[in-house]
């Protein structure tokens, strides 16, 4: 009798355990309602690529079971699906585990931040949380709660980032009119300003006037004029040198002027340009740092400690031994007349260019053949421009880069990256090209490729800090972005803007540049006028977006942006 007494006393306490157990889960089930939770931001928001939720959750006093483990696990539904959050575990204050301890007595909170990848289908979508709860000594006798909802909708304004990102143009060099001159010294006796006959024949100026003979039978060359120049040496008075320079120049300049007696340029006015210099102390004391001469150092010494020339000439006569030097090998070159022939180099013309371009292309060297592909706005003429220049100059790596550029502009990825990577393999560490590769790859939506090229690229232009900007939006750092693009005005700029709380500049950002008459930047202004509360900002823009593009009707319809404005007759208009 005791036995069987004793075995029910066991078998009533069991079932006892297990009422109370059941009923406590059914209690937590029963009264979930109770438990609040507080979802940041209210409407979920794309960052980057993702979504992330910060959830507080609160429990009441006495509804936490002591024995009880919870498995909270957010939801994000749309349609077509669903993605979970990470679960997280949540346990009363009898379990002995690692979990967020919620008390019976007075309840408790928890606060839970996760993320998931960024899908367009969850725009329109629910935040439920789904709990699964069990005693701890029972974990596979799990009761489910009623799934709560706690948020809707995703805002996914950062995907209207332009992930096109900006290319740059190797530049050409061409000019058109060039420089250019020729010259040649005469020297003369010491005292004596008449034109030796052998200095006359001498090789640099029988190559003046051969070259004054080839510039009157080219047409593509011009003269601009004559600079004559004549100096006497700093020995001797003054006043002598003076005039002593005077009739160089004079004997030089008729010299000249017989030589350009049938150019009729020459007769213009001010075409021959004269000067003289009576003691060419800075021709000295060039040539003495340049010579072998002993007391080099000490002549240029004298040289600074007077400023007067007769005084410097005295000391210099003084060091004996340098003077008869001086008086052999510099005095002799400072006597003397230097004639310098300027003259203009035309290029062809812009006709001509093009004209030689489609005929004998091999003609032109590559800084006209880079030049020719401006000439139309035309990219297939651009493109053939280019890929000839590639071929005709495989060593300078603007061809392959620019016919790169004009396969990107026309949205030919994989070519435009072939191009790039040959003009790469020609200046491996261009930034011009390191910026193009990331802008390809930009593009393609890989984004870690990208930003390491354009941090290689750093300092290529304005082209490299939008694309590092684009890259900040995408990764969620909009003050970044915000620095990187600077005063830019674009639609990338305005949204970085918006997407940092400035909508006023973000406004102004794109009603500066050529994006405010796109259907981008009408776009944009819509969900400003949403956000800002002006509903006649909204519909406007919203209207002017939808014109120009119809994909924004669609986008529109499930822009959560635009939530408040779901149910308004206008809105719905606008998008039907």
């Amino acid at each position: 009798m005791r036995t069987r007494s004793l075995l029910k006393f066991g078998v009533f306490v069991l079932a006892a355990v297990i009422l109370t157990s059941c009923g406590g889960l059914k209690k937590m089930v029963k009264n979930y309602d109770q438990v609040t939770y507080t979802v940041t931001p209210t409407v979920l928001e794309m960052h980057g690529d993702s979504v992330e939720i910060n959830i507080s959750g609160k429990f009441p006093p006495k509804y936490f079971h002591k024995k009880v483990i919870a498995e909270a696990t957010p939801i994000l539904k749309f349609e077509g699906g669903e993605k979970a959050y990470t679960m997280t575990k949540l346990q009363g204050e009898s379990v002995q585990d690692n979990n967020k301890v919620i008390g019976y007595a007075d309840g408790g909170s928890f606060s839970y931040n996760g993320k998931i990848a960024y899908e367009d289908a969850m725009r329109i979508s629910k935040l439920e949380i789904k709990i699964d709860a069990y005693m701890a000594t029972k974990p596979d006798k799990k009761v489910t709660f009623d799934a709560k909802e706690i948020a809707n909708g995703v805002i996914a304004t950062p995907s209207l980032v332009n992930l096109k990102g900006k290319t740059i143009l190797g530049k050409d060099n061409f000019q058109r009119i060039t420089s250019a001159n020729k010259g040649a010294e005469i020297l003369y006796q010491i005292q004596q300003a008449n034109l030796k006959s052998s200095e006359l024949k001498k090789d640099q100026v029988k190559d003046l006037l051969a070259f004054i003979d080839e510039v009157k039978n080219n047409d593509r060359k011009e003269f601009k004029g004559v600079t004559v120049s004549s100096y006497a040496s700093p020995d001797g008075a003054t006043d002598l040198n003076t005039k002593l320079a005077d009739r160089r120049s004079k004997t030089a300049d008729k010299y000249v002027q017989k030589q350009f007696k049938k150019v009729d340029d020459a007769k213009k006015e001010g075409f021959i340009s004269s000067s003289t210099t009576a003691e060419d102390w800075d021709g000295f004391k060039s040539l003495v740092q340049n010579s072998q001469i002993n007391d080099k150092d000490l002549i240029l010494r004298v040289l600074s400690m007077y400023s007067d020339g007769e005084q410097r000439e005295k000391e210099i006569k003084n060091i004996a031994a340098a003077y008869t030097e001086l008086a052999k090998d510099i005095l002799p070159q400072l006597r003397r007349s230097k004639i310098s022939i300027n003259v203009d180099l035309v290029g062809y013309s812009d006709q001509e260019l093009d004209s030689l371009f489609n005929a004998y292309p091999d003609t032109l060297n590559v800084e006209e053949m880079l030049y020719t592909a401006t000439l139309k706005d035309d990219d297939a003429f651009k493109l053939k421009v280019y890929t000839k220049c590639a071929e005709q100059f495989p060593k300078d790596w603007r061809g392959e880069n620019n016919k790169g550029f004009i396969l990107w502009k026309t949205d030919k990825l994989a070519e435009a990256k072939t191009a790039f990577e040959a003009a790469k393999a020609i200046d491996n560490s261009n930034q011009i090209i390191l910026n193009n590769l990331g802008a390809v790859e930009l593009q393609a939506g890989n984004i870690t490729e990208a930003k390491e090229y354009f941090t290689s690229a750093s300092g290529a232009g304005a082209e490299v800090n939008h694309n590092l900007g684009v890259i900040a939006i995408k990764e969620g750092d909009y003050a970044s972005a915000i620095t990187y693009f600077g005063d830019e005005c674009s639609m990338c700029a305005g949204l970085a803007k918006v997407l940092n709380g400035d909508n006023d500049g973000g406004k102004n950002a794109v009603d500066c540049g050529p994006c405010k008459e796109k259907a981008g930047g009408y776009y944009l202004k819509a969900v400003i006028g949403a956000r800002s509360g002006d509903s006649d900002a909204l519909f406007n823009n919203l209207r002017s977006a939808i014109e120009k593009d119809a994909k924004f009707k669609k986008m529109a319809a499930t822009d959560m942006e635009f939530a408040k404005f779901f149910d308004n007759d206008t809105f719905k208009t606008i998008i039907k």
